[in-house]
């Protein structure tokens, strides 16, 4: 355990890479500075981030809406965790939201914050299978949630209801998502599937020489320990009733949450925004950038929000809109989730000196 707790960070950084992780987290910042300038000179004006819309009221509203979805983002989790049979202490739950935002946001397609969390959990003796198990369905229940609803809103949603081209993109989107949900329940529900490709893959490893026989035998023996663990987890966690309902409900609330951020931004600038139109714009926003090659989808986002609200608010609001909503939804977390990640590094460093 005291292994773990020592080598957190530096097990996750070595994981992902150095310096494919000092890039991505380059790109993200030069993208997320980068857009909105883009934006603002794409709009003939001067690229500027103004805060005077923001009143007492609307900044109560954000901060209290900010507080729900951390704590949501955390609780979602936490309850996945006690279906099957483990309970993480506060402070820890805290460390796993932040360190997922961060990582997730400068990977691409946010492969980086599941690594990060399933290593994160070990440090509290959640065996890897697990931990996997639970870092995949808190996934799930989120992206089913958003894939479920987007074809739709591309059908009934204005402006894209009007137009051929929302009924297109509105198949091309279910297509997408029916495929990325089916091998999502593919790799929860196939076990020996599972067990079966990483036998074809170990084996060609040997026969390539990249690894020896000896070897190929130990990691088989461990992946299918874990893979096994794994698919028991998800069965468990299937029967675990309040729990499960509990989950489902704080992934509804963290998901709301997230997507009301621009509404209550837009009503402050004077242009609000009907609420379910903010919120399924927003939708379909994070649908898209699902699937963008950029670290935390920085410069899709942006370009997207500024798409799909340009016709809603001033241009010369819109650029300190877009910021504000980033900050608060994404640099927020992330600022919070490397600071921990420094926090472990330099403990880890005092430990070994």
């Amino acid at each position: 355990m005291a292994s773990n707790r020592k080598d957190f960070s530096a097990n996750v950084i070595e994981q992902i890479g150095k310096l494919r992780l000092v890039l991505f987290a380059l790109l993200f910042v030069s993208l997320s500075v980068l857009a909105p300038v883009f934006i603002s000179k794409g709009l003939g004006g001067d690229f500027h981030v103004g805060y005077g819309f923001l009143s007492l009221r609307t900044v109560v509203c954000l901060l209290g809406l900010l507080v729900v979805y951390f704590c949501c983002d955390g609780l979602r989790l936490f309850y996945v965790l006690r279906s099957m049979g483990y309970r993480i202490p506060l402070v820890g739950l805290a460390k796993l939201v932040f360190v997922n935002i961060f990582f997730s946001n400068i990977t691409p397609m946010a492969t980086g914050g599941g690594f990060a969390q399933i290593w994160y959990l070990r440090r509290f003796g959640v065996p890897l299978g697990t931990a996997t198990a639970a870092t995949t369905l808190r996934t799930f229940l989120a992206t089913v949630c958003i894939f479920g609803v987007s074809p739709f809103l591309l059908l009934f949603l204005h402006p894209f209801s009007t137009s051929l081209g929302g009924g297109i993109l509105s198949l091309g989107f279910a297509f997408l998502g029916i495929v990325y949900l089916f091998l999502f329940c593919l790799a929860l529900l196939k076990r020996n599937w599972m067990i079966f490709v990483l036998h074809r893959g170990l084996n060609l490893l040997c026969r390539t020489k990249v690894i020896d026989r000896a070897r190929a035998v130990s990691w088989r023996s461990k992946a299918v320990k874990e893979i096994v663990r794994f698919s028991r987890d998800i069965r468990r966690c299937s029967r675990g009733g309040a729990d499960i309902l509990l989950s489902v409900v704080c992934t509804a609330v963290f998901l709301m949450a997230l997507f009301s951020f621009p509404f209550f931004l837009l009503r402050g600038t004077g242009y609000p925004v009907p609420y379910l139109l903010s919120v399924g714009l927003l939708i379909l926003t994070t649908f898209i950038m699902y699937f963008s090659p950029t670290p935390g989808g920085a410069g899709f986002a942006e370009g997207l929000f500024g798409l799909f609200f340009l016709s809603s608010i001033p241009s010369s609001e819109l650029v300190s809109v877009i910021v504000i909503w980033r900050f608060l939804t994404i640099y927020l977390g992330m600022g919070i989730g490397f600071l921990f990640t420094l926090t472990d590094l330099f403990g880890r460093r005092r430990c070994g000196a």
